[in-house]
């Protein structure tokens, strides 16, 4: 294509009909949709935990920037990150060295969230209880305490009910594992988010998660329940992908958000900086994606 070609007949605009032009009209109506929207508040605390035991499907990447976006429509949001490898403090910018005071003290070692919480540079209603590389350790040492698939929950609820103001929305980041620490984040929680990705693995080990969170449910959480499943690495130019998007709305058609996150640079460039994609590049299609992910978990939780 010559560079003229791109032009409409007045040579002033690009031609509508081209694959750019119609990308960045879309664009530009998907921010302009968002920005009339107004977020409804949640009448309670909603808690949800983001988990898959299978590893690299964007449970982290999906906490922090729906975390990131809840907050920058005025939500107060925590993030409690409940993975080692702290990926999640990182992208939120919050302090995480090995001495600092974190989520592994609250549950092995008794301390109150309210001494681990710190305000997220992102938002000013975007808080985050970090990780620390100790809880690498925390599976054995739970594994002799009184009540050890309930010391999150138990720390969580007091600090809730403490806080200066409600929160609207939790978001537990787990490890791509069902060990104790993800049952912690379980009986914490009373929603379920699974991010899947739009690749061949995708539904791999998923029904065994069901199983677990179905035992949860029965045996030590009685109001948890997997109402959202969000389909992420999506490249919609492939076959797979729209085939796997496909399978997983055939089986889960009530829990399955409309929107879908692609797989995009800027999300992946975000962590580097300390950063969610939502303030690292707000107006790029994975913010946007993130965003309107946001909105219908807010909009279906108020329809509830």
């Amino acid at each position: 294509m010559t560079p003229s070609s791109a032009l409409d007949s007045r040579g002033s605009g690009f031609d509508e009909s081209t694959p750019l032009a119609r990308e960045l009209a879309d664009l530009t109506a998907r921010r302009a949709r968002l920005r009339g929207n107004a977020l409804p508040r949640p009448r309670a605390t909603r808690i949800f935990t983001v988990a898959n035991q299978k590893g690299g499907v964007g449970k982290t990447t999906t906490t922090v920037n729906l975390a990131a976006a809840l907050a920058k429509s005025g939500m107060r949001v925590l993030a409690i990150d409940l993975d080692p490898q702290g990926n999640a403090s990182t992208a939120l910018g919050v302090e995480h060295r090995h001495d600092t005071i974190s989520v592994y003290d609250v549950i092995v070692g008794d301390a109150p969230l309210s001494d681990v919480v710190q305000k997220s540079p992102e938002f000013d209603t975007l808080w985050c209880a970090p990780a620390t590389i100790h809880l690498a350790g925390a599976e054995i040492e739970l594994v002799s305490l009184v009540a050890r698939e309930q010391r999150l929950r138990t720390a969580l609820n007091a600090y809730l009910q403490t806080a200066a103001e409600r929160f609207d929305y939790v978001f537990i980041d787990c490890p791509p594992s069902i060990g104790l620490l993800t049952i912690n984040a379980f009986v914490a929680a009373t929603e379920v988010l699974i991010p899947i990705q739009c690749e061949y693995y995708a539904l791999e080990g998923l029904s065994q998660l069901l199983r677990n969170v179905d035992l949860i449910e029965k045996h030590l959480n009685p109001e948890l329940t997997v109402s959202t499943i969000l389909l992420t690495m999506f490249d919609g130019r492939t076959r797979l992908a729209n085939d796997v998007a496909d399978d997983v709305r055939k089986h889960f058609p009530e829990q399955v958000l409309g929107s879908v996150i692609p797989r995009a640079v800027r999300i992946s460039e975000a962590p580097s900086h300390g950063q969610s994609v939502i303030t690292y590049d707000p107006n790029s299609p994975g913010a946007l994606s993130y965003l309107e992910a946001a909105g219908e978990i807010a909009r279906r939780g108020d329809a509830a």
